[in-house]
């Protein structure tokens, strides 16, 4: 059986974990062994441990990479559990535990914004159920009724009596109670948060700027080897032969390893060791068949899909768009493309990885440390309840470092031909970008018609392109059909829903696989799909001698949520107001993971076609704002990360393989160019949405139409850099 379907068998029903969760017993030991274990205490239960100085301790499952996930879900749980925010510090629940106790903290992955999204009830209860049992190891030590007391930041008082008595002191005789019952227990109206709600200092940051902070690629562990690892260039070609005559003897070097049929790795007693030997090792590969593939070759497979006549894979159909757009009085048409990227995170690949007879433990940079359980499991062969990863913040996730864990196999069976040796694999960077999971490259058709006043009377989108479930999931795949790919374009609200009520609509997904391998890419499909419709309705807006704005909002009367970001984004950027010489604005709104956004841009195009963005103002409609100062971080960090894609972001194909292999050839924004960010938090309430990833996908088609104002020509293809702007 897989290792992943067996971690699958232990998931409870949503009752039976949340019941789970609330219940008590002795806290588990889940330091990483590096650090030395401090005396057990008493946990309340699976979310809070409260020591005996009033230290807060809350267990956080998912994974903290710089979006401020951490202390958003602490502050959730330091609200319900009223205790003092100033003695709150947090614990990372390893895997093996979680498993062992039956996954009483539930699935642990980090993504799809999720972090806080889809766990903030089941932690809020957790806080809520640890108060109500120190309250009650309270009332029964002064032998008064529990209704008596109160309790403010970790001191509950009894105000009959003037007694007052700290958390840490009833802490031991809490940890013995029974939990409540998880349903019964009422959450706080968010209208009374203290702490969360609040633009709290995050608890990450310290260690992060003194350098103290230890991430994966500093471990070190006594008589730890190191591995550098080259796979084949051309995906799915594979290792024919390798000579490692020349290299036995050289100082450190320990051995040439295959790993699976692809890969080669070199272990030694150093990193620089590990790689020189690794380059000078003569190896012969099959590249396979793969090796004549090309970004030219992929386009026109691409191409191929936007003209087929094969049948729908999936999408919307309201209406005859064909027909109403044919009958139209003006008709417009365009192509738009977006290539492949990588996620160039700033740490590179890596795990250390000891294996012996009976247990495998991995010190991983992980999005996913159930997902690195069980490919540490099934790549060293070690039963799941003999494994454990120690998880590290990760420098930089972006989605690489979430379901495919690539470098915990190679580690794994890296490792087993050196038994009870803990050795660390270091990626290149270069073997980082020619061996991502990369954003799928992808095309769109897209036609709509407009009537003689100028209104829109029908929309046509087709999409080809690659499917990321298609790749990861193929299970899961019935008939090319993977709505995915459409993301953002939903009917139904809630996750992507499209923003507009058109007379007529057809959306249309034709599945084209490469033979690159893909996954997420911060927002994914969001991504491309925002650009295509969002610069598609400009060029529809200018087709028609319309505003940008009042076109869009014409088409959103039946959708006030969309409306608002859109709006409070073209007031907080003076849509409308003048404009220095030579600078154009541009607007955009979207929906993803469960957020609303929308971006105006500041632009101008220099005579030689440089862009160069000034200022953009971003609006988010998230629902429940947790910590504003986070959300407005994220959104800042969105706009680096999109403009980075937007102005150079391009990963090339030829003869099979990746060419862009460093930031020499990946280019990535430089801080000169970073324009004014400002953010507006559209605080509806009432929902959860996501934050790290919707903004992003309005940074695109925002600049993307500043630069059609300031050219009058539309953009149609990225990155900017290389188009022919002027």
């Amino acid at each position: 059986m897989n290792s992943i379907a067996r971690i699958a068998d232990f998931d409870p029903s949503r009752r039976g974990f949340l019941v789970g969760s609330l219940a008590g017993g002795l806290s588990l030991g889940l330091s990483l062994p590096l650090a030395a274990k401090e005396a057990e205490v008493p946990e309340i239960n699976a979310w809070v441990v409260v020591k005996p100085d009033n230290t807060c301790v809350v267990r956080i499952a998912r994974t903290e990479m710089g979006q401020g996930t951490l202390t958003g879900l602490a502050q959730l749980v330091a609200e319900e559990l009223e205790c003092d925010w100033r003695k709150v510090t947090t614990e990372q629940i390893a895997p093996g535990a979680n498993l062992a106790r039956k996954r009483v903290w539930g699935e642990m992955g980090t993504g799809g914004s999720r972090g806080i999204r889809t766990s903030h009830d089941y932690v809020r209860r957790g806080g809520a159920a640890a108060r109500i049992m120190l309250m009650q190891a309270a009332a029964e030590l002064w032998k008064v009724p529990v209704a008596e007391l109160t309790v403010k930041e970790g001191i509950i008082t009894h105000a009959a009596s003037k007694r007052t008595i700290a958390y840490g002191k009833v802490a031991a005789a809490a940890a013995k109670l029974a939990a409540p019952d998880a349903k019964a227990i009422v959450l706080k109206d968010p209208k009374t948060w203290t702490i969360a709600g609040k633009p709290l200092k995050r608890l990450d940051t310290a260690n992060k700027l003194d350098g103290s902070k230890i991430y994966a690629i500093d471990i070190k562990l006594p008589g730890m080897l190191i591995a550098a690892i080259k796979d084949s260039p051309v995906f799915g070609g594979k290792v024919l032969s390798f000579d490692d005559s020349k290299l036995a003897g050289k100082p450190g070097f320990k051995k040439a390893v295959r790993v699976r049929d692809s890969a080669i790795a070199v272990v030694a007693d150093t990193y620089w060791h590990a790689k020189t030997y690794l380059e000078q090792l003569p190896v012969v590969w099959d590249e396979g068949p793969n090796a004549n593939a090309s970004t030219a070759t992929i386009a026109a497979l691409l191409r191929e899909g936007l003209d087929s006549t094969g049948p729908d894979n999936g999408g919307r159909k309201e209406g005859d768009a064909i027909a109403a757009i044919a009958g139209s009085a003006k008709k417009i048409e365009a192509v738009y493309s977006t290539p492949f990227l990588a996620h160039a995170t700033m740490e590179p690949m890596n795990c250390t990885a000891r294996v012996t007879a009976d247990k495998a433990e991995a010190w991983v940079p992980t999005q996913n440390a159930e997902s690195s359980l069980a490919s540490l499991s099934e790549a060293s062969g070690i039963a799941l309840p003999n494994c454990e990863v120690y998880r590290t913040d990760p420098g930089g996730g972006f989605g690489r470092r979430g379901g495919g864990q690539d470098y915990v196999r190679q580690a794994a069976e890296i490792a087993k031909q050196f038994p009870g040796t803990p050795v660390k694999l270091i990626w290149t960077r270069e073997e980082d970008q020619a061996h991502d999971f990369f954003r799928p490259i992808s095309m769109m058709k897209a036609s709509a018609g407009l009537d003689a006043q100028g209104n829109l009377t029908g929309l046509h989108m087709r999409i080809s392109g690659q499917s990321i479930n298609a790749f990861s999931n193929p299970g899961n795949i019935v008939g090319n059909r993977d709505e995915r790919q459409l993301q953002g374009w939903y009917k139904e609200p809630g996750d992507a829903q499209l923003g507009y009520t058109v007379p007529s609509l057809l959306t249309e997904y034709m599945m084209r696989n490469t033979h690159v391998p893909v996954g997420a890419w911060r927002g994914v499909n969001t991504n491309q799909n925002a650009v295509y419709a969002e610069c598609f309705m400009e060029e529809i807006a200018r087709a028609a001698g319309r505003d940008s704005v009042e076109f869009r909002r014409a088409l959103m009367k039946n959708h006030p949520l969309h409306l608002a970001v859109l709006n409070a984004a073209a007031e907080k950027g003076d849509w409308g107001k003048p404009l220095p010489p030579g600078v154009h604005r541009g607007i955009a709104q979207f929906m993803g993971y469960g957020s609303y956004s929308a971006a105006t841009a500041e632009v101008s195009v220099s005579p030689s076609g440089k862009v160069r963005v000034h200022r953009m103002v971003l609006a988010l409609d998230c629902g429940v704002a947790v910590n504003p100062q986070q959300i407005a971080a994220q959104v800042e960090g969105s706009v680096a990360y999109g403009l980075t894609a937007t102005l150079y972001g391009e990963c090339v194909v030829e003869k099979g393989r990746m060419v862009n292999l460093n930031f020499d050839s990946y280019e990535i924004m430089r801080l000169a160019e970073m324009p004014v960010v400002e953010t507006v938090i559209v605080n509806s309430g009432g929902f959860w949405g996501g934050v790290g990833e919707p903004t992003i996908c309005v940074v695109a088609p925002a600049v993307m139409n500043a630069v059609f104002a300031a050219t009058g020509k539309p953009v149609r293809s990225l990155p900017l850099k290389g188009q022919k702007l002027v």
